[in-house]
Protein backbone atom coordinates (compact mmCIF):
# COMPACT_ATOMS: atom_id res chain seq x y z
CA UNK A 1 0.00 0.00 0.00
CA UNK A 2 1.65 3.55 -0.86
CA UNK A 3 -0.20 5.51 1.76
CA UNK A 4 -1.53 5.66 4.61
CA UNK A 5 -5.32 6.87 4.44
CA UNK A 6 -6.82 8.42 7.32
CA UNK A 7 -10.47 7.92 7.66
CA UNK A 8 -11.35 11.50 7.44
CA UNK A 9 -9.25 11.19 3.90
CA UNK A 10 -11.45 8.85 3.01
CA UNK A 11 -14.78 10.39 3.47
CA UNK A 12 -13.59 13.67 1.88
CA UNK A 13 -13.28 11.44 -1.22
CA UNK A 14 -15.97 9.75 -0.93
CA UNK A 15 -18.24 12.72 -0.87
CA UNK A 16 -16.09 13.98 -3.36
CA UNK A 17 -14.26 16.77 -1.70
CA UNK A 18 -10.99 15.92 -1.31
CA UNK A 19 -8.96 18.59 -1.22
CA UNK A 20 -5.28 18.57 -2.72
CA UNK A 21 -3.65 19.79 0.44
CA UNK A 22 -4.91 16.60 1.97
CA UNK A 23 -3.88 14.57 -0.41
CA UNK A 24 -0.08 15.87 -0.36
CA UNK A 25 -0.09 16.16 3.59
CA UNK A 26 -1.51 11.94 3.61
CA UNK A 27 1.87 11.47 0.96
CA UNK A 28 4.24 13.72 3.71
CA UNK A 29 3.57 11.44 6.51
CA UNK A 30 3.34 8.05 4.20
CA UNK A 31 5.86 8.35 2.17
CA UNK A 32 8.55 11.11 4.34
CA UNK A 33 11.91 10.00 1.98
CA UNK A 34 10.39 11.14 -1.40
CA UNK A 35 8.47 14.12 0.55
CA UNK A 36 11.64 15.51 1.85
CA UNK A 37 13.56 14.63 -0.99
CA UNK A 38 11.29 16.40 -3.45
CA UNK A 39 10.92 19.33 -1.21
CA UNK A 40 14.91 19.89 -0.73
CA UNK A 41 15.43 19.26 -4.49
CA UNK A 42 11.88 21.84 -4.98
CA UNK A 43 13.83 24.86 -2.36
CA UNK A 44 17.55 24.38 -3.97
CA UNK A 45 15.73 24.89 -7.57
CA UNK A 46 13.72 27.91 -6.68
CA UNK A 47 16.99 29.67 -4.47
CA UNK A 48 19.21 29.17 -7.04
CA UNK A 49 19.77 29.70 -11.41
CA UNK A 50 20.34 26.28 -12.64
CA UNK A 51 17.94 24.69 -14.57
CA UNK A 52 17.51 22.03 -12.73
CA UNK A 53 18.42 20.54 -9.83
CA UNK A 54 18.59 16.26 -9.38
CA UNK A 55 19.31 13.83 -6.56
CA UNK A 56 22.51 10.97 -7.08
CA UNK A 57 22.86 9.85 -4.27
CA UNK A 58 21.04 6.42 -3.23
CA UNK A 59 18.38 6.07 -0.67
CA UNK A 60 19.41 4.86 2.07
CA UNK A 61 17.76 1.55 2.59
CA UNK A 62 15.11 -0.18 0.25
CA UNK A 63 12.53 1.24 2.29
CA UNK A 64 13.34 4.26 1.34
CA UNK A 65 14.10 3.17 -2.21
CA UNK A 66 10.48 2.08 -2.18
CA UNK A 67 8.59 5.18 -0.93
CA UNK A 68 10.69 6.89 -3.66
CA UNK A 69 9.67 4.59 -6.54
CA UNK A 70 5.99 4.62 -5.12
CA UNK A 71 5.11 8.82 -5.45
CA UNK A 72 6.90 8.62 -8.74
CA UNK A 73 5.30 5.74 -10.78
CA UNK A 74 1.99 7.12 -9.28
CA UNK A 75 0.26 9.94 -11.83
CA UNK A 76 -1.96 11.49 -8.70
CA UNK A 77 0.81 11.58 -6.03
CA UNK A 78 3.70 12.49 -8.83
CA UNK A 79 1.58 15.36 -10.34
CA UNK A 80 0.05 16.59 -6.65
CA UNK A 81 3.83 16.98 -5.81
CA UNK A 82 4.63 18.92 -8.87
CA UNK A 83 1.54 21.42 -8.39
CA UNK A 84 2.39 21.31 -4.74
CA UNK A 85 6.22 22.64 -5.03
CA UNK A 86 5.43 24.22 -8.30
CA UNK A 87 7.95 21.99 -10.13
CA UNK A 88 8.40 19.54 -12.85
CA UNK A 89 9.85 16.33 -11.89
CA UNK A 90 11.79 13.77 -13.86
CA UNK A 91 13.47 9.95 -13.05
CA UNK A 92 15.48 8.48 -13.79
CA UNK A 93 17.05 4.93 -12.58
CA UNK A 94 16.10 4.04 -9.25
CA UNK A 95 16.52 7.18 -7.48
CA UNK A 96 17.66 9.85 -9.72
CA UNK A 97 14.86 12.32 -9.39
CA UNK A 98 15.30 15.99 -10.80
CA UNK A 99 13.30 18.66 -10.47
CA UNK A 100 12.87 21.81 -13.56
CA UNK A 101 11.01 24.63 -13.30
CA UNK A 102 7.34 24.00 -14.91
CA UNK A 103 8.30 26.13 -18.11
CA UNK A 104 11.38 23.92 -18.68
CA UNK A 105 8.90 21.10 -19.88
CA UNK A 106 8.95 21.26 -23.51
CA UNK A 107 13.03 23.18 -23.12
CA UNK A 108 16.47 21.72 -24.48
CA UNK A 109 17.82 20.58 -20.48
CA UNK A 110 14.47 18.92 -19.60
CA UNK A 111 14.07 16.49 -23.32
CA UNK A 112 18.13 16.19 -22.60
CA UNK A 113 17.28 14.75 -19.47
CA UNK A 114 14.54 12.36 -20.41
CA UNK A 115 16.10 11.38 -23.78
CA UNK A 116 16.47 7.62 -24.40
CA UNK A 117 20.19 8.74 -24.99
CA UNK A 118 20.74 9.53 -20.93
CA UNK A 119 18.25 6.83 -19.77
CA UNK A 120 21.11 4.46 -21.36
CA UNK A 121 23.86 6.89 -20.26
CA UNK A 122 22.82 6.41 -16.32
CA UNK A 123 22.84 3.01 -16.22
CA UNK A 124 25.37 0.69 -14.24
CA UNK A 125 25.47 -2.89 -13.34
CA UNK A 126 24.74 -1.68 -9.57
CA UNK A 127 21.32 -0.48 -10.59
CA UNK A 128 20.11 -3.77 -12.18
CA UNK A 129 18.26 -4.74 -9.34
CA UNK A 130 17.09 -1.41 -7.70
Amino acid sequence: MSLDVSPELLAEAEQGTLREEDFVDTVRTSLPYAYDLIASLATELHTGARDFTDNQTPPPSEHERGQLLRALASDAIRTSLERHFDVTLAFQNCHRVAAFRPEARGGETYARFTSTRSQVLNQSPEFRDC
